[in-house]
């Protein structure tokens, strides 16, 4: 396969990296980190830049551009080492919450919420992990019960990104409880934050990622009206999680991609000035080999990322093991260039003073999040071996 980038796409990349690195890396700071701030100015200059709704069709107010175009934008802000934080944000708006909703929502319900979405008006989430199901996600126990023209739902969703500051959220929830398989009785809907019944409860203090806010969210007999359910009835969390999977496993990633390259900028630059021995660190093998190996392991991640964005677009969604492979491979690789960067800092690496330290502590949930690495290894083997 060949594949390469269009003049256009290139041009694309270079004004969002500029972007990124002149309007946003400025707005962070280590009090928004320390404190769980999240970067509202940051949000308002992405949604002018066009990127909260870069995939959504031009009369949802979107950019109507495709998987590649958006993880060619990803790749460009973490290239710019924009705050891991302020980019899942992001992504669990966009990707997670809109592209349900546009590619399985009804007309009203696109008409209402992607408008917003891409103005930076509305922010969304999705609601898919609670406290007793992570990995095996179709045992949930949040329910959600018909009753007339509405569907009342009670239950608790945890690790729910943007949670103290969404506006909605595409929200998965048992309908039939006797369906085998499990997945195959539950359903997705569009849940408004001002909804009686839900209620946001603590907010989470995380590791990494800490300008984007993470909650646990209830849901107390709380009722929507039936318009609200998100594609078809015990069906829509198969559809969604098919769905989405292509597309979190590319535009969520391609950040940690473009922070490879950030990482190994920052190395070369470091390793360069910094002078031990009488001669810059740069000089020595050992230091040359991590840096080496963090080109190769960008080099590899790209090829892995941009194939499944293609097959994308190119309407090819059958891209389980491909994702799986991208996945477990560029956040492994994320995690190891992120401390070979800390390591060449030597202590300063360790200290606040230097930025290389948040990127280590935001690495590490590439591999974690999205279906833990244990999982993706399981995909790719069944795949390979039939079990």
């Amino acid at each position: 396969m060949e594949f390469s980038f269009s003049d256009t796409q290139r041009e694309l990349m270079v004004q969002i990296e500029r972007f990124g690195r002149e309007v946003l890396v400025p707005n962070w700071s280590q009090h928004a980190d320390d404190n769980n701030i999240f970067l509202t100015e940051s949000w308002r200059g992405l949604a002018e830049m066009g990127v909260l709704g870069m995939p959504f069709p031009e009369e949802y107010g979107g950019m109507g551009l495709g998987a590649v175009d958006t993880c060619a934008a990803g790749e460009a802000l973490g290239r710019a080492g924009v705050d891991a934080g302020t980019l899942l944000s992001w992504g669990a708006s966009s990707i997670l919450c809109g592209v349900p909703i546009w590619k399985l929502g009804t007309d009203e319900q696109k008409a209402k919420y992607l408008p917003k979405m891409c103005s930076g008006e509305w922010i969304g989430g999705f609601c898919l992990t609670e406290p007793g199901s992570g990995s095996d996600a179709a045992s949930m126990a949040t329910r959600a019960v018909r009753d007339g023209d509405a569907w009342v739902l009670n239950g608790s969703k945890t690790w729910i990104t943007n949670g103290p500051t969404g506006h909605h959220f595409v929200v998965t929830a048992v309908t039939d409880p006797t369906a085998r398989p499990r997945a195959a009785g539950i359903s997705a809907f569009v849940v408004d934050a001002d909804t009686p019944g839900f209620r946001v409860g603590k907010k989470l203090d995380k590791l990494g990622h800490r300008t984007s806010p993470t909650s646990e969210l209830y849901f107390e007999d709380c009722r929507i009206p039936a318009s609200a359910l998100l594609g078809p009835e015990n069906y829509g969390f198969m559809l969604v999680a098919k769905l989405i999977l292509g597309w979190e496993r590319t535009c969520l990633l391609a950040p940690a991609l473009g922070g490879i390259w950030h990482g190994m900028e920052v190395a070369c630059k470091y390793a360069a000035s910094r002078e031990q021995f009488g001669r810059p660190i740069g000089k020595f093998g050992a230091i040359q080999e991590k840096i080496a190996d963090m080109r190769v392991a960008y080099e590899v991640s790209w090829g892995l990322l941009y194939q499944v964005a293609d097959k994308l677009d190119r309407g090819d969604d059958n891209v389980l093991t491909e994702a799986a492979v991208l996945k477990t491979y560029l956040t492994e690789a994320t995690v190891k260039c992120a401390e070979e960067v800390v390591q060449i800092h030597g202590g300063y690496g360790f200290s606040k003073e230097y930025l290389v330290e948040r990127h280590w502590r935001d690495a590490k949930l590439g591999t974690i999040g999205a279906g833990t690495n244990e999982i993706q290894r399981g995909i790719i083997a069944r795949a390979i071996g039939g079990f």
